[in-house]
């Protein structure tokens, strides 16, 4: 493809001017490197190529006391708001590099986006996936095009396997870092919120390590109205984008997490830019519990009718949390951007949530053998409208006096005063009843 515009002449010396992620780079240079008309021309170089997704009032708004707007980005094809940095990318490439083709080496988001969007643009895409990688993973990956190699049974296998193929093969290896370019794209987030939210006083963005979605939209918000507060989530457990800016330059926290609930919440600080773009822009960077951000998926499945993954459910999580109280009654935007959650995850995602919200109870108690009591029981839960999920009964190892059964029961509730509710007229019958607390 061959590259025309002035916009797009500066953005592709960036991508070969731009440091490591390990070193250090001036705010100048950082203001140099992603402006706001970088961001405007990668919203015109992508606008057919990726959605333009809705961002709409949502019914969460009355629980917490604000306008909330929800940026639904987990609708791109790929389900991740990668797309727009991914696809910036590929089409400013130079043409005899999109001819010769790129390779990844990760199970991630990142990947996913590049494999469309590469064989949407008819580049040749490989993609090296760890044997340790999900069948469906794989699957999905192949389908969107790309040509997948498994290799070794970590992921820095995998990486150092596709670095070796793309030095002999004269592939272009692509990992997610914070190029002028990448940032860019990935800024046109801010653009399209700032266009279908009027008047808004917050935006909420996912962080952690990668926090490009947080810097590249920032930079777009701040320049279009200063007053705009832009706010990063990340995870309590793995606080890397706040420890990052406190040190002054990408720190890797130790404790982060790789399993695949997490995704790109986890992860190392990937960039100066983005970070120092982040201490320049953004106003204000919070920290949320996993508890937060499954009861955030939980509300995010009822009311919207939307199945993110922690990802995309960490922002709204601040506000499940109470982080911003500074918020009540404002208008506010959060951006959604990830969907990609594994089914088998999803089932356990969802039970912990109900446990968490007080909707899941399981409680044990010691009847006797004999017929009806059992119906005494099952008709007090029915009166108390609490619906049955599963219920156990142990005879032989019962500790208490013969001829006496210990039964398990798991009910569901309609919420906390309902669980209460029921917890109290169980008392009345069965005051040695045990509770199972989380």
């Amino acid at each position: 493809m061959k590259i025309v515009s002035r916009n797009e002449e500066l953005l592709r010396d960036a991508l070969s001017c731009i440091p490591q992620s390990s070193s250090r780079t001036s705010l100048v240079s950082c203001n140099k490197l992603i402006r706001f008309e970088d961001i405007s021309a990668a919203a015109f170089k992508i606008q057919c190529g990726v959605q333009k997704t809705p961002c709409m009032y949502s019914r969460l708004s009355k629980q917490y006391g604000m306008d909330i707007y929800l940026k639904k980005e987990f609708l791109q094809y790929t389900g991740s708001v990668k797309e727009r940095g991914v696809l910036y990318l590929l089409t400013s490439l130079p043409q005899d590099q999109q001819r010769k083709g790129v390779i990844v080496a990760a199970d991630s988001n990142f990947s996913m986006a590049v494999a469309y969007h590469a064989s949407e643009l008819h580049i040749p895409v490989f993609v090296v996936m760890s044997t340790s990688t999900s069948p469906a993973r794989v699957k999905m990956c192949r389908e969107y095009g790309a040509t997948v190699i498994s290799y070794g049974t970590t992921a820095k296998d995998s990486q150092m396997h596709a670095r070796r193929l793309s030095r002999e093969n004269g592939y272009l290896y692509l990992e997610e870092e914070d190029s002028a370019i990448y940032l860019s794209g990935l800024g046109t987030v801010g653009l399209e919120v700032y266009e279908q939210v009027p008047k808004l006083d917050a935006v909420i963005f996912p962080a952690g390590g990668h926090c490009g979605l947080l810097a590249g939209s920032a930079a777009a918000l701040k320049h279009l109205n200063p007053h705009i507060s832009v706010i990063g989530v990340e995870s309590e457990s793995f606080p890397v984008l706040q420890q990052s800016l406190k040190a002054g330059h990408p720190t890797e926290d130790q404790a982060c997490n790789n399993h695949h609930f997490y995704g790109d919440v986890s992860g190392v600080c990937f960039g100066s830019n983005s970070l120092q773009l982040t201490g320049k822009l953004v106003d204000k960077v919070v920290a949320v519990r996993e508890e937060d951000i499954l009861i955030s998926m939980l509300r995010l499945l009822e009311y919207e009718r939307a199945t993110v993954d922690a990802e995309g459910a960490i922002g709204l999580a601040a506000l499940v949390a109470g982080k911003l109280p500074e918020l009540k009654g404002k208008r506010v935007a959060v951006v959604i951007c990830s969907g990609n959650l594994e089914l088998h995850l999803l089932q356990q995602c969802i039970a912990h949530a109900l446990s968490l919200d007080n909707r899941v109870c399981r409680f044990s108690l010691v009847i006797s053998d004999c017929p009806g009591d059992m119906s005494k029981l099952l008709e007090i839960l029915a009166q108390e409208e609490a619906r049955v999920l599963d219920i156990k009964q142990e005879r032989t190892f019962v500790t208490s006096e013969l001829f006496t059964v210990e039964v398990i029961c798991t009910v569901e509730t309609r919420d906390k005063i309902h669980t209460a509710q029921l917890r109290n007229a169980l008392l009345e019958h069965y005051p040695t009843i045990a509770w199972t607390e989380r």
